[in-house]
């Protein structure tokens, strides 16, 4: 699918995966709406990129809707969404103090599953209204899982159930949406050089960059968005979550 002078949505647009991916769709020929709950990040990214900025937690319904609204009333309703919002905290199912916070699990799966899923659904419900492309295609749906949905370490407990919901999110909502010419897809990201990992010290840094057997560094944001704009390319890549991890294998810890 061409998205030259179709509109696009990219949630986590501020920074990180998300921000790599809209400078990607931008220079594609992409009408983007940034979507962030930082609206200062947003508003960074849209204007370099000539974008639009909407601020939204993305695991509000209300919230979820009036971003979506906004960025049809600006740019028409969206051909493909991108689902790069998401936090990675890190807890101990039982720790030093006691047991984990349970809203400290439960606002983690909120933002990386319910929040994916709630613009998912408002997104494919605009996608079903537009004219079909080739192949009756009407729209694509990126979600971001994680190579921690498979390889979960100690501590990741509410971050790869969120993840691992996202991933098996994938398929039955690519065979629903099938009949409308949407598809969907999802990326398990390994470690990435977003602001999460770069804040951490050098050292650390260097430390987990070295576990990766190839190309023995952190990812880049520009390589996420290039699998986007292939998934974009490639009408036959549905209903699956492909690794893009350097063949990383995660241990325990």
């Amino acid at each position: 699918m061409d998205i030259k002078g179709e509109a696009a949505l990219v949630t986590g647009g501020g920074s990180g995966l998300g921000e790599g991916t809209a400078r990607a769709l931008a220079h594609a020929g992409a009408k983007v709406a940034v979507i962030d709950v930082n609206l200062a990040a947003a508003q960074r990214v849209a204007g370099e990129i000539g974008g639009l900025a909407i601020a939204c937690d993305v695991a509000s319904a209300e919230q979820g809707q009036a971003a979506i609204a906004q960025a049809r009333a600006a740019h028409g309703a969206a051909r493909l969404l991108v689902n790069c919002a998401g936090i990675a905290p890190a807890a101990r199912i039982v720790g030093r103090d006691g047991p984990m916070a349970l809203d400290a699990f439960r606002r983690t799966i909120e933002i990386n599953l319910i929040g994916t899923f709630n613009m998912m659904r408002l997104a494919a419900a605009d996608m079903q209204t537009l004219p079909a492309k080739a192949d009756g295609e009407r729209g694509l749906i990126v979600m971001t899982a994680s190579v921690a949905a498979f390889d979960g370490q100690i501590g990741q407990a509410g971050y790869a159930a969120s993840k691992g919901g996202v991933a098996a999110l994938t398929l039955p909502a690519a065979r629903e949406l099938a009949k409308t010419g949407i598809r969907v897809m999802s990326i398990a990201p390994g470690l990435f050089g977003t602001p999460m990992l770069l804040g951490m010290p050098k050292e650390l840094q260097d430390s987990l960059a070295a576990q990766v057997p190839f190309p023995a560094r952190f990812g880049r944001p520009d390589e996420y968005a290039a699998l986007v704009l292939h998934m974009l390319a490639n009408p036959m890549l549905n209903g699956e979550t492909i690794r893009l991890d350097g063949a990383i294998r995660m241990g325990p810890k």
